[in-house]
């Protein structure tokens, strides 16, 4: 019988999209005073996917992606979740938009063979984690490259999503080589 262990901790990712490049650093601002600054970023990359969120954030919106090298218990994602969410609720107060939703962030984590990105919103095939927030495994790593599965989103199908992720699970298996590495000292 197996027996239950802590799990591994995983590295947290942030997506971001805004109409203005500015607004991304003003949200980084609010997210490095918990995580500090990430080791990786995107490029801001034109989000033309969907017009999903047009009613409430414009058109013309960018994508950027962020990595962290902090440790991160998986079991956090949802309080993760909740925080971004309030901070998407003091960006809303503090930047001038004629919208009221000026950025979005979508917080997740990649580990050797998943991305998982957590939601408010349920569906067949997310998790209920806590606090309202679902989990969904939205890539996974196999024979060396990342795969989508019938419900990834369009543009996380794409090369320069996979690109970056790819980085970023590269940094994850380095930091847990690291670790393993002193704690056999």
């Amino acid at each position: 019988m197996a027996q239950p262990r802590p799990p591994a901790p995983v590295r947290p990712i942030l997506g971001m999209l805004a109409r203005q490049p500015e607004w991304f650093d003003t949200a980084l601002e609010k997210v490095c005073a918990r995580w500090g600054q990430p080791d990786l970023q995107s490029e801001a990359l034109p989000f033309t996917f969907t017009d999903y969120y047009n009613r409430e954030m414009g058109a013309g919106l960018l994508r950027k992606f962020y990595s962290f090298p902090i440790p991160l218990d998986p079991s956090e994602l949802a309080a993760v979740k909740v925080w971004t969410n309030t901070v998407e609720q003091q960006l809303a107060h503090e930047i001038s938009s004629p919208f009221h939703r000026p950025v979005n962030l979508d917080p997740g984590y990649v580990n050797d063979s998943k991305l998982i990105l957590a939601s408010a919103k349920d569906y067949s095939h997310r998790i209920y984690l806590s606090q309202g927030i679902y989990a969904e495994v939205t890539l996974i790593f196999r024979q060396g490259a990342w795969r989508a599965l019938p419900w990834t989103y369009p543009d996380y199908q794409t090369p320069a999503y996979h690109e970056f992720f790819a980085r970023a699970r590269r940094r994850y298996l380095d930091l847990a080589r690291q670790r393993r590495n002193a704690t056999c000292r």
